[in-house]
């Protein structure tokens, strides 16, 4: 059966490839939805049933991007069994991946930045977000690395955190002022009130003790913004492409964004590029008279 196949690639990419825990739960959850769709034998899935599909995930109004994510894990996954000799075809050898438009990055503006950071500190809680939102704009952090800091991966005394971020792929990144001041009074007078029976080791802790999840920060950021009256639509990653572009506009060179993104691709950080030319499009036609 399709599902066996499926437990030994993800094996695979845990062991061999050590992909992240998000990672890995991306790839299953496509080529479960791919199982339920077919409902074949691996050797009688032919090429027509793939693109059958792809016409399904159209149907299900899937954005290309995520449609695009489902060719590429099954690309991955018949590679894999092409190696290891489960298959004796290729169904994938000629479906191409959807023509995506690229779109830029949103980001927020420094006064939105300003907003958002100006929290009222009063409890465990407040100061907890104030280091979270400093750290996260202070670095440009994922928000998968910012949930799985550790204690020990902090170093305000060098001003610098270690992050292990895509692929296990480790990397340092320095630290400004405000989010080195928040996070040690963080530390210092308030993390341990967050602290219940079950000990642990990561930075930030949600109400019950625990690593604060994505959807947590995400629903503190919500709140945060819908407090402050910010109007612009955003996710924990604008705070990131924030970050990136707030660099870019400051005069910090490329090559340096990208280590401190974690990019492997300098492609991949050459699009802020993109976004401060569109910035300065529009303060042109905003502010030049005969614009």
């Amino acid at each position: 059966m399709i599902d066996t196949y499926i437990n030994d690639f993800i094996e695979y990419l845990i062991i061999d490839k050590k992909y992240s825990e998000n990672t890995v739960k991306s790839y299953h959850n496509d080529l479960k939805k791919f199982e339920n769709f077919t409902k074949k034998q691996i050797n009688n899935i032919s090429d027509s049933d793939i693109k059958n599909y792809i016409k399904y995930l159209n149907k299900e109004n899937n954005d290309t991007k995520t449609i695009s994510h489902n060719i590429s894990t099954l690309r991955s996954f018949y590679k894999f069994l092409l190696i290891e000799k489960k298959v004796n075809k290729n169904p994938m050898e000629y479906i191409e991946l959807p023509k995506t438009k690229k779109s830029l990055p949103k980001t927020l503006s420094i006064e939105e930045i300003d907003k958002l950071l100006d929290i009222k500190l009063k409890d465990a809680f407040s100061y907890r977000n104030k280091a979270m939102l400093e750290l996260m704009y202070s670095s440009g952090l994922r928000v998968s690395e910012l949930v799985n800091v550790s204690i020990h991966d902090i170093d305000t005394s060098n001003c610098i955190i270690r992050i292990m971020g895509k692929g296990s792929k480790e990397r340092i990144v320095p630290l400004g002022d405000y989010a080195i001041k928040y996070i040690e009074l963080y530390l210092r007078e308030y993390r341990e009130k967050l602290v219940k029976r079950e000990l642990n080791d990561y930075l930030f802790l949600n109400n019950h003790g625990k690593k604060m999840t994505r959807q947590g920060f995400f629903k503190i950021l919500k709140g945060i913004a819908k407090e402050k009256g910010i109007k612009t639509e955003f996710s924990p990653h604008t705070l990131r492409h924030s970050f990136a572009t707030h660099l870019l506009n400051g005069g910090a060179d490329l090559r340096s964004i990208q280590e401190m993104l974690g990019h492997s691709d300098i492609s991949t950080t050459q699009i802020y590029t993109h976004v401060s030319k569109e910035k300065l499009k529009e303060n042109y036609n905003n502010f030049h008279p005969h614009a």
